[in-house]
């Protein structure tokens, strides 16, 4: 079964496929797998459009623009912005590279298949340092008469590994097992306190058609490493699920690319526009 099956094909018109090129194929084990691999002479278009998804997936426009009334109100009563106590995004370097490559592939999945993200659940992160717990990417294809939900799950790794592949494999194989996603009554009480009632019915719903056998659920899990990447996810990965799909995405120096979308990116959604 080709990748495109379930994750649609390579969206090279779109953000998030754009500046990477895609070649779809198998792992040993026969499970489908599309390896991406960055243009590099694209890398400032890379960050552009990473740090753009990170701040949207961290913050909304009304939680910006209540930063920056406080900020601007602290600083008229003299006060330096560190007494703001104003922090949306993490500063340790391993959450860092987790919730990159969770934005990555939530914003890949969306972009290639046509599913809804509806609700950027890091934007509820009560630590900003520590990982969310829950399921890393939960989408939403309400098109057809039957709904879909695509799970993902994401890992950074700066050298490509066995067990992380494993981790992958492993973690969507409980979500499977465990039925529904773990996150999906989290999903529908956002929409309900955004009052975005239909689009909470519908997910809230999603249990019932789970238990009438009218739900798909598809699994995506994605690596983000270096150049070898695509070899480790071919070598590695294991056929436990008959709807699962694998991305790599090789980039050379992955370290640097995070550093460069993080660092200042604070400062961004703090600066008045005006």
């Amino acid at each position: 079964m080709p990748p495109r099956k379930i994750l649609g094909d390579h969206p090279v018109l779109e953000v998030f496929g754009c500046y990477t090129v895609a070649e779809d194929g198998s792992t040993n084990s026969g499970v489908p797998h599309r390896s991406l691999a960055q243009d590099v002479d694209c890398r400032p278009e890379t960050i552009s459009q990473l740090r753009d998804a990170l701040v949207k997936h961290h913050v909304s426009a009304a939680m910006i623009a209540q930063d920056r009334r406080k900020i601007k109100n602290l600083r008229a009563l003299g006060y330096p912005i560190e007494n703001a106590n104003i922090r949306r995004f993490p500063t340790s370097d391993t959450t860092r590279k987790g919730n990159l490559a969770e934005v990555f592939l939530a914003e890949y999945i969306c972009a290639a298949s046509g599913a809804n993200l509806p609700v950027y659940r890091l934007r509820y992160n009560p630590n900003v340092d520590q990982a969310m717990k829950g399921d890393d990417v939960l989408a939403f294809d309400f098109t057809s008469r039957r709904p879909r939900i695509i799970i993902g799950e994401a890992k950074f790794r700066g050298t490509p590994s066995k067990k992380a592949i494993q981790d992958i494999v492993s973690g969507l194989v409980r979500s499977h097992q465990a039925g529904l996603p773990a996150s999906l009554q989290f999903v529908a009480d956002r929409l309900y306190e955004q009052n975005n009632i239909e689009l909470a019915d519908r997910v809230e719903d999603c249990s019932v058609k789970m238990a009438q056998g009218r739900l798909d659920l598809s699994y995506v899990g994605f690596l983000l490493s270096t150049d070898n990447s695509k070899s480790k996810v071919n070598h590695h990965t294991s056929a436990a699920l008959r709807t699962l799909v694998m991305i790599s995405l090789g980039i050379d120096s992955p370290g640097n690319l995070v550093e460069d979308c993080f660092n200042g990116i604070e400062e961004l959604t703090h600066a008045d526009p005006d």
